[in-house]
């Protein structure tokens, strides 16, 4: 080559465009870039001093909502249904009465046609028979009498009924209570008599009869069960009726229940008598409701899983249900939970298709879970029992609505406006729950699998009304958008970016959800995107971010005033998310020209002191990065650069590191405008930038070449950078950081190229010596890791190998010449 050839080349300087790398290779496109994304700390979510269905920040009025606070006693439950499930039928008569028997419309018998005992004479009986048979006919509605502290005198089976062979015929009548009074023999007669009559009247419509006794088909089943309860029930419950409420029970004897209550639970459980299979499941039950009054949490917790395993209804499974959230809400109980046992029986209720009929059951139930689910400990044991499957599962059913057949919501039974309610107050629990247990680093595997993200993104949708409900959605995106898998299943959920546009727009002055719902978009713009077209293409998506901007963005009426720190916060994850937005090509031009939203960065420069809001006052420097980077006519950032450079230059002379890096990679961009050239020169803001070649950090010698090499572009410069020493602090730069970092070292080769191009360079030999090593591939050392060492291969090849080979060159024939 010719030195008029070198020459001619030599004409043709280096600029830092700004643009991505030039390079095809896929394996390099991870290399630094002018544009980057942004962090930033997830919002701090408080944990509630006290336990209870709904936080003290909740949106839901005092007195329209369930209690968390409330007593239970054993007079509060009812005394059990006297009618067991058991399938019991009894076969018809072998002779038709000879009594005249109507049925009514639905083939039922007219109660004017049954026989009757002969009618009370005169007043005197009024209160004994008459009376009995009322209570008689009212026994699935009485309350259990209290407990009297010389029960124990009376034999239990006494009033729970003997079973004696003269009473079998009672037994298999389904519809004779279990709990026997001394009502007279003809009330007796009355209620026997009807049944077989509508036994008999079943028969004569044709159907066919079924003998089932029990669990078996013969009798000696049902004697089986006689034995059974006489030997393994009885003598349990009798020692349950030894005690009285308000005795003091020592902690021994308490554990003595709790065995009892346990082996009562096991032997029903191998005989097959749990749920309402067990025909004297009443006498049970009554009896374990009185224990509920010795008070300890330990035997409560016992009895409940015994109490839900014989399939309690109505008013009895709410406060069973209340009664499990009430020993929940004491944090020092959580140790009496973790057996699992009790959880098991919990989350089998969740699963019941028709929780519309147990409505406010299944609001306490899930928040019992709720609470639970805060302790580490027990949310990995509900994560290990399907938790957030049954919770999604749950939440489906709750926004399909009760079927057609379900019964309406207890304490709501007229209104479907109810209905709505109390599942608006289960979702609460749902949403609360899953938000704890995504604390768990093993609950991601779970939300992935489960397709939770398309579901909380349809509960968002459905009550986007409800903030209690939008929060706690709002924290669970927060917490799980922070890990890679979770934050593009997200970004597949179609709908999510613009029911998050449209919280934003509703519920604007609503800080705790706005900043959540931020942060997530900044999540989701910083990894994918197709999260930036969605955003940018919503429509009106851009004003409800400006409009947002301009809400928060408070300029204090004196110096001395502060701003709201939650304010700040929320501008914080506003700003990074459009800096994220920027990234994209379409979507960065139109920020770039888009005034509003130029000037509001621009404000965020005046009125902010970096020492006071540095991470906001970073933030705001590194949307300007990005969006100057877009520098067509349109752009405003173009045209007010003079302004932009004047706001640097405070942040260069800044004691954060941070903010001086952020403004010398703008000055990068914008020293490509001539006039930001001279205003450099003017103000000898190159002196600074020279200074940061000094620094051992290699993305500040990165920013600081970007600069001095649009610097040096200008003759007129060049001169003035080399009597500041720039080419020793480069080729000092070039030997630390070559290996470690090809790109940059491409980058100092491009600033050593221009400041030689008018003059002779300093420190030749020494330049030589390490282009000559560091452009041998066999001389050098590279990473063992087969990855790391193919990226950086790349990088030298692509990168730094042209541009160090034609600057060797140069100086190897100034060197033959002179």
């Amino acid at each position: 080559m010719s030195l008029m050839e070198l020459q001619d080349k030599s004409e043709r300087v280096y600029m830092s465009t700004g643009l991505r790398r030039q390079t095809s290779a896929e394996i390099v496109s991870e290399a630094r870039r002018s544009l980057r994304t942004l962090a930033t700390q997830r919002p701090f979510t408080p944990q509630e001093k006290h336990r209870q269905l709904f936080g003290e920040s909740s949106s839901r009025a005092l007195d329209g909502r369930p209690p968390s606070a409330f007593s239970l006693h054993a007079r509060h439950f009812e005394a059990p249904d006297s009618r067991p499930g058991s399938g019991t039928r009894l076969s018809p008569l072998e002779h038709k009465p000879g009594l005249s028997v109507s049925l009514d419309e639905d083939g039922g018998v007219d109660e004017a046609t049954l026989p009757k005992p002969p009618a009370e004479r005169g007043n005197a009986r009024i209160g004994s028979g008459g009376s009995r048979a009322k209570l008689l006919r009212a026994a699935s509605i009485n309350r259990l009498p209290p407990m009297r502290p010389n029960s124990k005198n009376m034999s239990l089976e006494a009033r729970t009924g003997a079973d004696q062979p003269g009473d079998r015929e009672k037994l298999h009548c389904s519809d004779v209570t279990e709990h026997t009074t001394n009502s007279s023999s003809e009330t007796d007669l009355h209620i026997l008599t009807k049944h077989r009559i509508l036994q008999t009247a079943s028969s004569a419509r044709g159907s066919k009869p079924e003998v089932k006794l029990g669990h078996g088909d013969t009798g000696d089943d049902n004697m089986d069960e006689s034995v059974f309860w006489k030997t393994k029930v009885l003598p349990v419950l009798q020692d349950f009726e030894s005690f009285a409420p308000g005795d003091a029970v020592s902690d021994e004897t308490v554990g003595e229940l709790c065995n009892a209550c346990n082996g009562l639970h096991d032997a029903l459980a191998e005989k097959g008598m749990l749920g309402r299979q067990f025909k004297k499941r009443s006498a049970i039950l009554r009896t374990l409701f009185r224990l509920i009054d010795v008070g300890s949490d330990q035997l409560n917790l016992t009895l409940a899983k015994l109490i839900l395993a014989l399939n309690v209804s109505g008013n009895n499974l709410l406060n069973i249900c209340k009664l499990i959230f009430k020993i929940s809400r004491n944090a020092s109980n959580d140790a009496l939970f973790l057996n699992g046992c009790i959880l098991d029986s919990l989350l089998s209720l969740l699963h019941c298709e028709d929780v519309w009929s147990k409505g406010e059951a299944v609001l306490y139930c899930v928040g019992s879970l709720k609470l639970l689910s805060g302790n580490s400990a027990l949310s990995r044991m509900l994560l290990s029992k399907g938790f957030i499957g049954v919770l999604l599962q749950l939440s489906k059913r709750m926004m399909h609505g009760p079927s057609s057949t379900s019964a309406n919501i207890t304490s709501h039974k007229s209104e479907g406006g109810g209905q709505r309610i109390i599942a608006g107050h289960i979702l609460v629990q749902v949403t609360a729950a899953l938000r704890n247990i995504a604390d768990q680093s093993e609950s991601r595997p779970s939300f992935l699998s489960s397709k939770a993200f398309s579901t909380l993104c349809l509960i968002l949708e459905n009550h986007r009304k409800d903030l209690d409900i939008c929060i706690n959605v709002a924290r669970i995106f927060s917490k799980l958008s922070t890990y890679t898998e979770c934050c593009h299943a997200l970004a597949e959920s179609p709908r999510c970016c613009s029911v998050f546009l449209d919280l934003l727009s509703k519920h604007s002055r609503k800080q705790d959800l706005v900043v959540r719902l931020l942060f997530t978009l900044g999540n989701l713009t910083a990894k994918s995107t197709e999260a930036r077209e969605r955003v940018y293409e919503e429509e009106g998506g851009i004003d409800v971010l400006l409009d947002l901007f301009q809400v928060y963005q408070e300029t204090p009426s004196s110096p001395k005033q502060c701003r709201a720190p939650e304010s700040e916060d929320v501008l914080v994850k506003l700003i990074r998310l459009l800096a994220n937005l920027a990234i994209h090509p379409t979507v960065g031009t139109a920020l770039a020209a888009n005034t509003l939203c130029v000037q509001l960065l621009l404000e965020v420069l005046e009125c902010r002191c970096v020492q006071e809001s540095e991470e906001l006052v970073i933030n705001a420097v590194a949307t300007i990065n990005n969006l100057s980077f877009y520098q067509g006519e349109s752009s405003v950032v173009h045209s007010q650069h003079t302004h932009i450079s004047q706001l640097l230059l405070k942040l260069l002379l800044s004691s954060s590191m941070d903010a001086v890096l952020e403004a010398t990679r703008v000055f990068g961009n914008l020293s490509q405008i001539k006039d930001v050239r001279h205003f450099i020169m003017q103000h000898k803001v190159e002196q600074y930038v020279v200074t940061l070649l000094d620094s051992k950090t290699p993305d500040v010698c990165f920013s600081a070449c970007g600069v001095l090499i649009n610097l040096s572009a200008d003759p007129e410069n060049r001169a003035m950078l080399r009597a500041t020493g720039t080419v020793q602090k480069l080729i000092d730069c070039l030997r630390d950081f070559g290996p470690q970092d090809w790109h940059l070292a491409a980058v100092v080769c491009q600033t050593l190229w221009n400041c030689s191009l008018d003059g002779e360079l300093q420190h030749t030999q020494e330049l030589l010596e390490i282009l000559r090593f560091y452009t041998d591939r066999g001389a050098l050392h590279w990473p063992s890791d087969e990855g790391v060492r193919q990226v950086q291969e790349a990088c030298w090849e692509l990168l730094f190998l042209p541009v160090a080979e034609r600057l060797r060159r140069r100086f190897y024939i100034e060197d033959i010449i002179t």
